[in-house]
């Protein structure tokens, strides 16, 4: 079954290696061929942004979601199908959740992690069964799964957390992946 809305959590900068930018690109564009809205921060700057125009750039729907104070730091971009700003970050993530069928991390920073993170444990504790995807480019998330396996051997969590997420290398399976879950 194919996603109405898909939320993606990214980094407000582009980072170090231009295949960030160039993956976001293509995962903005594919989402408009394909007809999945994007939910996402509703910066205009960053990985965020990059996704969010090549979204809009091939007739995709784009939500973008920023709480107030952020409007300065992110800078809004204005030119969404609907831009929601809210007055916190718990509205906004909460936003998030309610309008998206599936979470994905592009590289991002502490925010990404955090917010990823949220889904997880919320999917744990049985909050939603949405899918939740890693897009792993260029080894960029490795480090987490390798804390991840090591919260598991350290007696914190049980290996049952490995059916929370999954780890793609190309955005081309994203879709498909979230298709095998729904």
């Amino acid at each position: 079954m194919k996603p109405q809305n898909v939320c993606v959590y990214c980094g407000s900068s582009f980072g170090e290696d231009p295949a960030f930018k160039r993956e976001a690109h293509a995962f903005g564009a594919l989402l408009a061929r394909e007809g999945v809205g994007l939910v996402y921060g509703g910066g205009g700057i960053g990985l965020m942004g990059e996704i969010a125009r090549a979204a809009l750039a091939g007739g995709g729907q784009v939500t973008g979601i920023i709480p107030s104070f952020l409007n300065e730091r992110e800078i809004p971009l204005n030119e969404v199908t609907e831009l929601i700003v809210t007055a916190s970050m718990h509205e906004r993530k909460q936003l998030m959740f309610e309008k998206s069928e599936a979470f994905i991390a592009f590289p991002g920073g502490i925010g990404t992690i955090e917010e990823t993170i949220e889904m997880m444990t919320w999917a744990q504790l049985g909050r939603h069964t949405h899918p939740i995807i890693f897009v792993n480019i260029g080894g960029y998330w490795d480090p987490l799964i390798t804390m991840l396996d090591h919260v598991i051997e350290a007696g914190f969590a049980r290996s049952s957390v490995h059916s929370l997420y999954s780890v793609v290398d190309r955005v081309e399976d994203i879709l498909p992946r979230i298709r095998a879950v729904l």
